[in-house]
Order: C-alpha cells, then sequence, then structure tokens
C-alpha cells in the first residue's frame, strides 16, 4: 500500500533527494517491450512462438493476470472485467503526480496475441488497427475523457512533491489518505498486509505554487479511491469541511457515468465496486 501511495505522489523517495521534481518521474504502465496493455489483463504467459525462437524469448515475470481465461475468450464476465481492469490502469497512471507515457494502442486496446517480444514483427501482429469495435471505442473515449481531465487540473500536475502537512500555517493538508470509514490513515495501517482499499485527498487550496504571474494557484479538491478487493466496499466519504459535496468524475465501473453524474454529501458512503478506481471533485 505505501508503495503505491508513493508511486502515485510521483516517486519523492527515488527523486527528491537529488533536488528533481515530480516532473522527474516517468510512469508507465506498459511499454514497446512486454505485453501490450490488452495483453496484460488476457495473458498469463507469453507466447511468442511468432517469432522462430520456440517461444524462449521475451522475459517470462510478466506481472500478468488473464482474468479467468488465457487470450481471447467468449465469457462476458471476463470480458467486462478485461475491461474495467483497463480503465483501472489508465486512470492510475493518468491521476498519478509525474509525467505519463502511453504505449501507443493502449488507448484503443491493441494486442499482440501474447506476444511479450515483437521486435521481430513487420506484420499485423504489430500493426496498429483503426478499425474499432464498441469495446475499442468506449477504450479510447475514456482515455480522452482522463486526458482533458489531467490538463484542466494543476493538482494533478503538481511542480512540487507533497509534504502531508499544514500548508502556509493554515490546518489544511495538501495531501491526506483515507480509509474506508472516511478516517485518515494511522501509520500502523500503511503496513498492514490486508488493506485493500484506499483513499487519496489532494487539496487544491493548498497547492503552495505561483504562476508566471505571482498569483497563487489553485484547484478543485479532488479524492481518488481505490479498491483491488474483489468485491463492493462501502466508502464514506470525507466530511472535512462543514457542506461538502462530492461529484463523481470518474468511476472505471461505470465507464457510461459523466462527470459530475451523482453527487454525494460529505459523510455519507459510495458503493466503490470490486476491483474499481473512482474520482470524485469537492463542489460548493
Amino acid at each position: 500500500m505505501s508503495e503505491l501511495a508513493s508511486r502515485l505522489c510521483g516517486s519523492s523517495d527515488l527523486y527528491e533527494t537529488g533536488g528533481r521534481r515530480p516532473s522527474a518521474s516517468i510512469n508507465f504502465i506498459t511499454c514497446h517491450d512486454g505485453f501490450t496493455l490488452h495483453d496484460l489483463v488476457s495473458y498469463n504467459e507469453k507466447h511468442n512462438e511468432a517469432n522462430g525462437e520456440e517461444n524462449h524469448d521475451g522475459h517470462n515475470k510478466n506481472l500478468s493476470w488473464n482474468c479467468g481465461a488465457e487470450g481471447p475468450t467468449d465469457d462476458p464476465a471476463i470480458l467486462k472485467l478485461r475491461e474495467q481492469q483497463k480503465r483501472n490502469f489508465l486512470a492510475t497512471l493518468f491521476l498519478s503526480q509525474g509525467v505519463p507515457m502511453l504505449l501507443s494502442g493502449d488507448e484503443m486496446g491493441r494486442t499482440q496475441q501474447g506476444n511479450n517480444n515483437a521486435y521481430c514483427q513487420d506484420g499485423e501482429l504489430a500493426w496498429l488497427h483503426w478499425n474499432l469495435d464498441h469495446r475499442r471505442r468506449a477504450l479510447l473515449e475514456f482515455t480522452r475523457r482522463l486526458i482533458h481531465f489531467r490538463q484542466a487540473h494543476p493538482d494533478l500536475r503538481r511542480h512540487k512533491f507533497f509534504q502531508g502537512r499544514p500548508i502556509r500555517g493554515s490546518a489544511v493538508k495538501d495531501i491526506v489518505w483515507v480509509r474506508a470509514d472516511g478516517a485518515e490513515m494511522t501509520d500502523e495501517e500503511w503496513g498492514a498486509g490486508w488493506m485493500r482499499t484506499l483513499g487519496v485527498r489532494l487539496d487544491g487550496d493548498a497547492m503552495d505554487v505561483v504562476n508566471e504571474k505571482g498569483q497563487h494557484v489553485t484547484d478543485d479538491t479532488l479524492l481518488i479511491l481505490l479498491n483491488a478487493y474483489h468485491e463492493a466496499v462501502p466508502f464514506a466519504l470525507p466530511a472535512y469541511v462543514s457542506g461538502v459535496r462530492w461529484a463523481v468524475e470518474f468511476d472505471t465501473a461505470r465507464p457510461a457515468l459523466k462527470e459530475g453524474g451523482q453527487v454525494v454529501p460529505g459523510g455519507e458512503s459510495v458503493t466503490l465496486a470490486g476491483r474499481s478506481l473512482m474520482l470524485l471533485r469537492h463542489v460548493k
């Protein structure tokens, strides 16, 4: 859990001591070597027979999960979970501090049919296919929305690392980690092996940065909820100020939900589906 938190925040453990900023962290889920995003959620093992090396080439530790079937399947439950897992990875990438790197084709579900070392392929296996079915079009649209939201919110593109303490003498923290009951995480809970849900509140009024005109930069306060558990979990939304309300901007379990399509008062709970991520925005 603490490792995930460090990566979401731009990996200050790797860069801050050297005087670098969050932009030094180049974040990615997949790259030109290894599985594509679609294959990451569709294959447990590499399938490199087409490379002519009897499947001996390519690395064996893929950190992947096929969601219940190896390769192509007609099982609707598996297909649904795979699409949700892709959205989970994309949302985690674009909501993290640092510079996101997206492998070309991942935004529309490109596959190499389980080949994790397609260096020698110059054919349909490695080409980008632009004739998209409904699943690939939906993933492309979801990715577009994520990119647009990131560009619109400097809270997700901070120039300084989080401090986790009150800013400028106020009681407001720039970042707060919360558990499913809405309370702030304790030091002991960071090492608890059973923890599978986590929330992080990014305070848009505590960015501690000015623009080129010397004006203090502010943004909306955002709340990211993550649930790695396979079952749904009720998550109590923080009520850190009186009258706070939270608008759901993204829910990887409900990709058709439009930004702000659900508003929930602070103190009440939302249902965080199994294996899902939800992004909420503080609204007046």
